[in-house]
């Protein structure tokens, strides 16, 4: 049966090998749940329909058996009344229903066989999704966390080209130069400013000394 053999494909199925060799880990792994949730529906509605089918097989089987009884019985009726041509009929009738009896019985074991088997493949479907359910979310995890690691070794191995090397270089020039100008610029400002103080102080002094001269003078 196909869906036996999908199923069983399914069950097969390795997760984690699914994961290392998917491009899209996460999109797999919810594609694999979805197929599996739909084949889960499948056999449910496969078990029910072989389970009735099973009853109606087995409602067919008692009918025959029936019937080889009844017809045997009205042999036993035919011969008491000394009709050998009519309990010779009734005994060939009540033979040919045994046989189909017998037929359905072998049917009726077969398709016993049938529903075991799909309620097997039911259970392990149920126990694998459970299991993709489980560990998807794990899975995903560290897919991702391995995709973030990549990108990180990727970028730290970038970090010693000597493209970006001498990025670098021609950057710690520029602070460098940018420092040094701005020091100059204080400097000159702070040495404006001493200027003008000495000036300042150069008049205080000039003119502390006239007040004096003039003071000795009497002026």
């Amino acid at each position: 049966m196909a869906l036996l053999e999908r199923v069983a494909t399914l069950v097969r199925a390795n997760l984690n090998d699914l994961v290392d060799k998917a491009e899209d880990p996460e999109k797999m792994i919810k594609q694999v749940i979805l197929d599996m949730q739909n084949q889960l529906l499948q056999v449910k509605t496969q078990v029910a329909i072989t389970i009735a089918d099973q009853h109606v097989l087995e409602k067919k089987q008692q009918e025959a058996e029936e019937n080889e009884r009844q017809w045997m019985h009205r042999a036993g009726l035919a011969v008491d009344k000394k009709d050998d041509a009519l309990a010779r009929a009734a005994v060939e009738r009540s033979m040919s229903y045994k046989a189909t009896a017998a037929n359905f019985r072998q049917q009726v074991e077969d398709q016993k066989g049938q529903v075991e088997n799909l309620k097997s493949a039911l259970l392990k479907l149920q126990t694998k999704l459970a299991e993709a359910q489980s560990k998807s979310d794990v899975l995903i995890a560290q897919h991702r966390r391995a995709r973030a690691m990549n990108r990180a070794n990727q970028a730290t191995s970038g970090l010693g080209d000597n493209a970006n090397s001498e990025a670098f270089d021609r950057m710690k020039s520029k602070v460098q130069h940018h420092e040094a100008t701005a020091q100059a610029h204080a400097e000159l400002v702070s040495d404006d400013v001493n200027d003008k103080f000495a000036a300042m102080e150069k008049q205080e002094e000039i003119d502390r000394l006239l007040s004096d001269l003039k003071s000795k003078r009497k002026v």
